[in-house]
Formats: structure tokens, sequence, C-alpha cells
């Protein structure tokens, strides 16, 4: 058994375990708050005693392990195991070693990778993605992250930025996302913009069980809110999933166009509504596809849930040490 742990810096939480890189099979699975307002050196303590943890936990030494994986919501430096950018936490982490500080803290080597990439790894080697050598893949969740695998390889591009699917452009002159473009998928379709269509339609007095279900409270409405509404048969919950999925398959249209992916992974979150998205992701994209063989691309949901991530990135980590 080859055993790595397998590590996810979220804005919210951190999390750990030890991840069996031959099978996936992941154990001693442990979360604790991030607490990113206090700022980078506090998170990385904070994660190198529940690595720690984790290995007191699973019984296991230091030389037991391989090495750690982290899945990390940002730009970095792969090359130094840097931070560069880190939109979603305080202090925005620029040139942070994390690498260095977490191998420093633990005596455990350690490598760094785009948290949206892990988890197309994940998927890739142990989820959706088996058995196929070129695959996208969509996260949608507060934001929307994105990974590709072409031609048997993890797509990284420059500095590790390839495939972030959530900031190709829907409209060049459409509202301006947080990336500081405008029109951005993300803009269109993450978590945050269901939600807002689905408060969009309670404030304008429209007849529709969104309302019912949030006691009229607008900060009660969420995606999730807003599917059950629609499974319920209300027409503009289906409404605002159908315009999500639209633009969905907009972005993954484009996708089919420029590489040729087999297989395209919707995950997230937000991808819990199922078929409410995934049809119309599917309608979309074989209606606007017309270069090449749009019926023979599966879009399928992901398979691998919350370990996804902690998964691709142990396996990753794994396959640089090899």
């Amino acid at each position: 058994m080859k055993r790595y742990i397998g590590c996810d810096l979220g804005g919210t939480n951190l999390r750990a375990a030890i991840v069996d890189v031959e099978s996936g099979e992941v154990s001693h699975l442990t979360s604790v708050p991030t607490l990113a307002h206090e700022k980078h050196e506090a998170v990385m303590h904070r994660m190198s005693d529940l690595v720690l943890h984790v290995l007191k936990a699973a019984e296991l030494e230091k030389d037991d392990i391989g090495g750690i994986g982290i899945g990390v919501p940002g730009v970095l430096d792969l090359e130094k195991g840097e931070t560069l950018f880190l939109p979603n936490l305080p202090g925005t982490w620029s040139h942070i070693p994390l690498a260095d500080t977490i191998a420093r803290y633990t005596r455990i080597p350690t490598m760094l990778l785009n948290d949206v990439r892990s988890i197309t790894n994940g998927e890739w080697h142990f989820g959706a993605g088996r058995g196929v050598d070129t695959l996208a893949v969509f996260a949608i969740g507060t934001g929307i992250g994105g990974g590709l695998v072409i031609n048997g390889r993890l797509h990284l591009g420059l500095g590790g930025t390839g495939g972030e699917l959530g900031h190709t452009m829907i409209d060049f002159n459409g509202p301006t996302c947080g990336c500081g473009n405008n029109g951005c998928l993300e803009t269109y379709a993450s978590g945050p913009a269901i939600a807002a269509m689905g408060m969009k339609a309670v404030s304008q007095g429209r007849t529709t069980k969104i309302a019912e279900l949030c006691d009229y409270d607008l900060n009660r409405i969420t995606p999730k809110l807003i599917a059950d509404a629609a499974q319920a048969g209300d027409e503009i919950a289906k409404e605002i999933y159908e315009k999500a999925g639209f633009y969905i398959g907009i972005a993954a249209a484009n996708v089919c166009a420029a590489i040729g992916p087999r297989r395209i992974i919707i995950g997230g979150g937000v991808a819990k509504a199922g078929t409410l998205l995934l049809d119309p992701i599917r309608r979309t994209v074989r209606e606007r596809v017309h270069v090449m063989p749009v019926d023979q691309v599966e879009i399928v949901p992901s398979q691998l849930g919350d370990n996804a991530g902690i998964i691709g990135v142990a396996f990753w980590a794994a396959h640089l040490r090899d």
C-alpha cells in the first residue's frame, strides 16, 4: 500500500486524510475550521497540526507516508511551492512558501496543486473520468472551477493556470467578474448567480414556491432551495436551472470545439441538483456543436464527491515523488 496525505485548504475548513494512491481509498478524514482571518502563518500551523493529528489517528509514523499533497484555491507557483493569489482567503497569500512551511513543520515532503485541478486528477484516475484520455471538469459552487486532461496528461499550462473554465467568457459585455474580466461563466451560473436569480424572482413578486420555501426572506435563498422548488414542480425554479445549464452548456460547447473531450464531468455542490442542471447542459452542447462528433461526448456527474480533491492531490504528490 502506498500512502500519502491529501489536504484541502478551503476558505471555511481545512481537511486532511490518508489516501491509498493505488486504490484511491480515503481513511481518517478529519476537518477543522480554517479561521482564515487569522492570516497565513496561523493557518499553516493549523494545517500542520491537522496532518500530525491524522497521522496519529491512523497509528502511522512519518516514514510510512510518501508525502503530502495540498489542494489550494488559487494561483500558485508550482516550482517554488508558493501561493501567489488566493481570492477567497484574507490577505491574498502573495508569495507565501506554503509547501516548504508545511514540510518544515511536519518533516514530510509537500507538494501543491490548484484545488480544482486536484479534483480533476482524482475524478480522472478514480472517479467519473476513468478510462478516457481527454476530459474536462466543471466544479460549480461558490465559484466555478475547472480542469482538463488532454491526451492522457493533466493539463497545467503556464504555472498550473490551464483549465480555468469558469473564467471563459459567455458575453464579453457581461457583468464584471471577481477575476476582473467581464461576462465570465462564473458570473452567470455559479451558486451565488443561481441564488441571485431566485432572489430577483421573489423580489419582483413572481408567483413561485421559492418565496414560500424561504418564508419570503431573500437571505435564505440558496441553489438547493431553488432546486427543491424546481423538483416540486415550480416553473420559475425550473427556468432558473434551465438558464444556468444553458450557460454552462455554452462553455462546455466551446471546450468541445477546442479540445474534443470524450467526457465532461459536472461536479461541485450545485451539481447535486442532478438532471435539473445536467439536462440543459447536454441539450445545449448537442445543439451548439457542429464541428466534431458531439454525440460521442459523455456529460456525466462527478463520482467522488467532496473527496475528489484530496484523492487527486495525493495522487499528484505520489506522481511527483515517483
